[in-house]
């Protein structure tokens, strides 16, 4: 790959002069969907695929970017000069977002650059393509300029240029995972504090494999706001009666105390969600720790059912992949992931039941919703780097 993106850098650019080449993963939440803006915990991992970068310093303060996915676009300029989101700029106010989320942080960005992207991660598939491309900017930017930013300082200035640039309510997830990720292991995170650990993932025999809905979504405009709303206001709801900072505070056993304090029966099950998924995940990882995979897979397919019935996330075609893959022997969990509405799901499959699961699954979902998914057997991978 990085000869690929370096030969079409010079076909852009002209020449690869002083370039330099870049990765960041795309990510996948294996468990705890919806817990990271409620103070609960995730369980993401980083991936093998991701988005590649070229990148190197203009004497001027003209920023030009090329996507190697989006290549009907062409170079889109911008400048530092004007760094404001535009529709026309398209993919590039992502990358813009974090240069003027730097510049907000008191490090400014001194000269233009040329930068050209290509991500294998299915675009619009809920794997975390916009925050891939946010970590990998923050990645270049302290490479090339030498800005004192930890890992965890550039998952912090991703989620901050995608609320405040972007307008995308995001929790800290996505680019935390990106940001921090390790092979083999994924990220045992508590979003209230930022506390985490790594749990190494030992699929004896089993790997993970993520089915792509292909149905397109963008999250500033699906729900996504909605259920963060809902949630916020059954919170603050709770907080009359009780003292906890969020959702996560609570257990199942507190939540049934509390909940009839919510107003309303929609956030009652939203909340519901919040809190029982959040234990899910919890319990999860001690599963994971105790080599109690089974349990781990059980807890997933909970997971999904909430995220079905109590938070009304998934819709017909992830609901058909993961409602496929309980049929299929061998599978040992499977879900949707990350915001819903569309994007993925991700399963846990024997070795043995692959080929079987991305046939079977894979015929009955086109059988029914019309189109056919595509499905990527994944592995665990590290953080952002310079190639």
């Amino acid at each position: 790959m990085k000869a690929a993106v370096l030969k079409k850098f010079i076909e852009v650019f002209g020449d690869d002069k002083n370039a330099n080449v870049y990765f960041a993963p795309g990510r996948v939440n294996l468990i705890g969907e919806h817990t990271d803006y409620n103070g609960g915990h995730v369980f993401p991992c980083a991936l093998t695929i991701g988005t590649y970068g070229v990148a190197r310093k203009r004497d001027d303060n003209k920023l030009r970017f090329y996507s190697m996915n989006f290549e009907n676009l062409g170079v889109i300029e911008s400048s530092l000069d004007d760094l404001k989101p535009y529709p026309e700029a398209d993919w590039t106010n992502y990358p813009k977002g974090v240069i003027w989320a730097f510049g907000e942080k008191g490090m400014t960005v001194p000269c233009g650059m040329d930068i050209l992207l290509n991500g294998n991660i299915p675009n619009g598939s809920g794997l975390s393509s916009s925050a891939s491309v946010e970590v990998l900017t923050g990645f270049i930017l302290k490479d090339l300029f030498g800005f004192d930013v930890t890992n965890q300082d550039l998952a912090l200035i991703g989620q901050f240029s995608e609320n405040k640039y972007n307008k995308v309510n995001c929790g800290i997830m996505d680019q935390f995972a990106i940001a921090m990720g390790k092979e083999n292991h994924a990220i045992f995170l508590d979003t209230a504090d930022l506390s985490y650990e790594y749990a190494p993932i030992k699929l004896e025999g089993a790997k993970i494999v993520i089915a792509c809905s292909n149905k397109k979504r963008g999250l500033g405009d699906s729900k996504y706001n909605e259920r963060r709303f809902e949630c916020e206001t059954a919170l603050r709801e709770i907080q009359q009666v009780t003292k906890v900072n969020t959702l996560g505070d609570l257990n199942e056993k507190s939540f049934e105390q509390f909940k009839s304090i919510i107003k309303s029966d929609v956030r009652v099950k939203r909340a519901k969600h919040a809190v029982y998924e959040n234990q899910r995940t919890i319990k999860a990882v001690e599963a994971l720790k105790a080599n109690d995979i089974a349990l781990f897979g059980e807890l997933m397919n909970a997971s999904h059912v909430s995220l079905r019935d109590d938070y009304e996330v998934t819709g017909i075609e992830l609901d058909t992949l993961v409602e496929e893959a309980w049929k299929v022997e061998g599978v040992i969990g499977s879900r949707m992931t990350g915001a819903g509405f569309g994007g993925c799901t991700v399963s846990i499959v024997k070795d043995e039941a692959i080929d079987t699961f991305i046939e079977q699954v894979g015929k009955a979902y086109e059988a029914k919703i019309g189109y056919a998914a595509d499905f990527y057997v994944v592995e665990i991978g590290d953080g952002p780097k310079k190639l």
